[in-house]
């Protein structure tokens, strides 16, 4: 393991770094800004010292530069997992993360559906089903011992017609494989979990639950702060360099120099890897999930989770009923291409964002081969109608009025360039940098082990 050594100096800012605004070049994370990328050659160790908090907010040029052992990009839950491992494995490292928003956990860590998942869709020995698997124990822990709301409640998966029940068995095999408390149901047995419910057979999750994610990321960040380390919030990544012995990331406001840099960019991890000078593996496109609210008096007709069986054919699990632990039942999510990278609805456009999607090879295969449900989801989306009769197929009972719109998630899929979803976990290493690249559901419920996992990355690294 490698000592950490912290004397304090600052450094005047080097000319390494030119600005430009060539729509040719690699898209940063503001515009299409690039960095010049310096040679790399070999590692190098830098006197460490952690700086006041600034706002990035400033525009005033950079003048000084903050300097850490470690730097991670992105206050997501993986970020912030990620930080908070490598504080506990270098407890003599001085570590900086960088948030662009003004608090943690703004996107896909706090716009999900809430779900602490088990492992039933994944394939057997992948590392999404091990990470799941692993993380579900360590997250359930986390919660117990930091007082986070979290609940076992379980979940019911639905077949509503025999046409369903081959793809339930096989979901029922591959949770079986996984290790997952599971079993199959008759239709007796799935009215007195959900006496509100469709259908003729179904698996049964005990060991499902839910959990308040938002609160997850707020405990992380306090205790990362509380081990002396610096969460720093309004910090818009613009320019990644990596120089002789080190790594130079530019924000607005402020540059910072690094021994390693870890970034986990969600929504724009594809142009973070492309911001440090490397060619990212994966495209990320993204999809808005919409969510409705059903009005507290008819809250009854959903007692925990309900989900259908997914359609093979369409890559997302489709609407599901879920009760949040703040005692709101939600349903949903649709799945419809996002305007925005963070398009929260309809008039949320960014045409450079919108561009960028639809000009890409592999979203115009991916919709060539969905295109039919693509614009099922579409026309969900603009009528509540046509959301409520999708409801309807596990709770018939379920009425317009009955429901009320609230929030919204962007998924940040990765498409490879034949247009095929890359459906588990991809990292891109560098010269003293590691980009988490892709990082699909359930990475929320495994976001702890994949933290631990990074971590172990990074130290396999240090050591080469």
């Amino acid at each position: 393991m490698r000592r950490f050594l912290r004397p304090i100096f600052l450094r005047p800012l080097p000319v390494f770094f030119t600005p430009t605004c060539d729509s040719s070049k690699q898209f940063c994370l503001i515009c299409c800004q690039k960095g010049s990328q310096l040679a790399s050659n070999g590692w190098g160790k830098l006197s460490r010292v952690p700086q006041n908090p600034v706002s990035d907010q400033d525009s005033t040029p950079v003048t000084e530069m903050a300097s850490s052992d470690f730097l991670v990009v992105g206050g997501g839950i993986v970020g912030l997992a990620t930080t908070w491992h490598l504080a506990n494995r270098f407890p003599d490292a001085t570590i900086q993360l960088l948030e662009k928003e003004p608090a943690v956990g703004q996107h896909q860590s706090g716009r999900n559906s809430g779900v602490i998942h088990s492992g039933m869709y994944y394939k057997p020995g992948s590392l999404r089903a091990t990470l799941c698997r692993a993380g579900k124990l360590a997250l359930e822990n986390f919660c117990r011992e930091e007082g986070i709301a979290f609940d076992i409640c379980g979940k019911i998966i639905v077949a509503v017609d025999e046409s369903e029940l081959a793809r339930l068995n096989n979901i029922f095999e591959r949770g079986t494989q996984n290790g997952v408390q599971c079993r199959l149901i008759d239709q007796a047995e799935m009215r007195q979990l959900e006496p509100h419910v469709a259908g003729i057979r179904a698996i049964h999750v005990p060991e499902a639950g839910i959990v308040d994610y938002p609160g997850v990321c707020q405990r992380l960040s306090q205790k990362i702060t509380a081990l002396g380390h610096q969460v720093r919030l309004t910090s818009q990544v613009v320019g990644i360099s990596s120089g002789e012995k080190s790594v130079q990331v530019i924000t607005p406001g402020e540059s910072y120099e690094t021994d390693f840099l870890v970034t986990c960019g969600g929504l724009h991890s594809d142009r973070l890897v492309a911001l440090s000078g490397m060619k990212p593996m994966a495209k990320v496109v993204p999809f808005r999930g919409e969510f409705y609210d059903i009005l507290p008096e008819f809250r009854s007709l959903c007692r925990n989770l309900i989900y259908p069986v997914p359609d093979p054919s369409f890559p997302f699990l489709g609407v599901h009923f879920t009760r949040m632990t703040s005692g709101h039942v939600e349903c949903g999510p649709n799945a419809v291409l996002a305007l925005a990278r963070e398009g929260y609805s309809w008039g949320k456009i960014r045409l450079g964002d919108l561009a960028e999607s639809i000009a890409y090879p592999g979203f115009l295969k991916l919709a060539g081969r969905n295109w039919r449900k693509g614009l099922g989801e579409m026309h969900r989306s603009l009528s509540k109608s046509a959301f409520v009769r999708a409801l309807q197929r596990l709770i018939p009972e379920i009425r317009s009025e009955h429901l009320k719109p609230c929030r919204s998630g962007v998924r940040a899929q990765a498409l490879a360039p034949d247009g095929s979803l890359i459906d588990d976990f991809l990292w891109v290493t560098g010269q003293r940098m590691l980009h988490v690249c892709n990082a699909p559901s359930p990475a929320a419920t495994a976001s702890l082990e994949i933290g631990r996992t990074i971590v172990d990355k990074v130290d396999e690294q240090l050591k080469q």
